[in-house]
């Protein structure tokens, strides 16, 4: 665990500062750079609770600070206390702790047992870089929340990081969202994990998520999300790794042709494109980013040196094969289209849908260029399962889009990814 103290600098940083603004001491813009300000604020917040004000974030510092990145606290009860009473006390909502402690009767209280306290804001940060770290905390802290979300891992990355999914739902049409196959497409992470905070707290609390039924979704359907396919890519895009650690060297002397590094980094940690793994047309695939320069590992474009070579990829693959998906959306950025089929192959209902999907986001639906058009995840998916499947490319302007563009990409796709499953259910 890294001890933050003054002028420090990453991604580490800016969920530090996340973590105190949600704890009321403010440490000014969340930047990633532990200056005076975060300083001062960690001061603040060390005598605050009790610990040395000396301004250097250790162990305890974090373990305090960790209620505010994971959204909720445990509680032991006391004699007297009722769910009134801590939901007062904790700035939270009475509905909020049942939800979270779904086998703890109100009305009879075990004092010395522990229970869990949600805290007022969201857990999904919309407002800094992610990591797998930040994922590790939002996973907990969501279904610390809402108990009924299941979390587990598909399989391991290069470096050992686990790649979670999450479901939520118990209906028998089962749908899959997946999110940053390439590095620099980070922003799409926690797009699917806010809609899952959204969708989630929705169902829970009997509302309607874009003018759906959130009940009618959850009992007619199991919505699957894999919100960081890349996590070692994404750690070195979003500044994780030190500069001198072997993971940052190794990928700096793959960085040929030279690209702004690692901001540009498209691959996964050994520098092969995973959204170019899947057996649809690799060999054509090959070819085409072979004759384009792309023959070895890279920032982008290289395809490995097989099918599913990467345990990223055939994390993603033999997930696949263990479910009956009726749809997917993998989601990449950027350019506000929806690319939705696969060489001759035009699965029942796809184009209807693929129309309305686009209708509801304002993007548009177009067929995918030619020098991209082999070897994705989507294009497996449609020639292996002759079922709907779509690549998203969100936001617009140049990877890794800026966290400022979250809000207007989420506003778009809020509707696409509810549709994703209404529209299954209402055939």
């Amino acid at each position: 665990m890294e001890i933050l103290k003054f002028g420090s600098t990453g991604p580490r940083v800016a969920f530090l500062q996340l973590a105190l603004s949600r704890a009321n001491f403010s440490a000014g813009a969340l930047d990633g750079i532990f200056g005076n300000q975060t300083y001062h604020a960690v001061q603040r917040f060390q005598s605050a609770n009790g610990l040395a004000a000396d301004g250097i974030v250790g162990p305890l510092t974090q373990a305090a600070l960790k209620p505010y990145q994971t959204g909720y606290r445990k509680h032991t009860i006391r004699s007297g206390d009722t769910f009134y009473k801590l939901a007062n006390a904790y700035g939270t909502t009475l509905r909020s702790i049942e939800i979270a402690n779904p086998n703890v009767d109100p009305l009879n209280l075990r004092i010395g047992s522990t229970i869990t306290i949600p805290l007022s804001f969201p857990v999904v940060p919309t407002t800094i870089p992610f990591t797998s770290e930040v994922l590790d905390d939002v996973l907990i802290g969501l279904q610390s929340r809402y108990p009924f979300i299941h979390t587990e891992s598909a399989g391991k990355s290069v470096l050992g990081k686990p790649i979670y999914y999450t479901s939520i739902g118990k209906g028998d049409t089962e749908v899959f969202y997946n999110a940053s196959h390439h590095a620099n497409e980070w922003i799409t992470t926690p797009l699917l994990l806010k809609y899952l905070e959204d969708y989630a707290h929705s169902y829970a609390f009997g509302d309607s998520i874009c003018n759906a039924s959130s009940r009618q979704l959850y009992e007619n359907t199991t919505l699957y999300l894999m919100p960081l396919v890349n996590p070692d890519g994404v750690d070195l895009v979003t500044g994780l790794f030190d500069k001198n650690s072997k993971e940052y060297t190794s990928a700096l002397s793959m960085n040929t042709p030279p690209l702004s590094f690692p901001q540009d980094w498209k691959a996964n940690i050994s520098g092969v494109d995973l959204n170019l793994q899947y057996p649809a047309g690799w060999e054509i695939a090959r070819e085409l980013k072979y004759a384009a320069g792309f023959t070895k590992p890279g920032p982008r474009d290289f395809v490995g040196t097989a099918p599913l070579s990467e345990p990223e990829s055939r994390s993603v693959y033999y997930f696949t094969l263990e479910h009956n998906f009726s749809l997917t959306l993998s989601y990449h950025t950027q350019g506000q289209v929806i690319y939705w089929k696969y060489l001759d192959c035009i699965p029942e209902n796809s184009l209807s849908i693929g129309h309305q999907l686009a209708a509801a986001s304002g993007y548009v639906l177009e067929l995918t260029p030619s020098f991209s058009g082999y070897a994705g995840y989507k294009d497996w998916f449609i020639l292996n399962y002759n079922r709907p499947g779509y690549t998203v490319e969100a936001g617009s302007g140049k990877n890794p889009l800026p966290i400022s563009q979250f809000d207007d990409i989420y506003r778009d796709n809020l509707c696409l990814m509810t549709l994703g499953m209404q529209l299954l259910i209402s055939e």
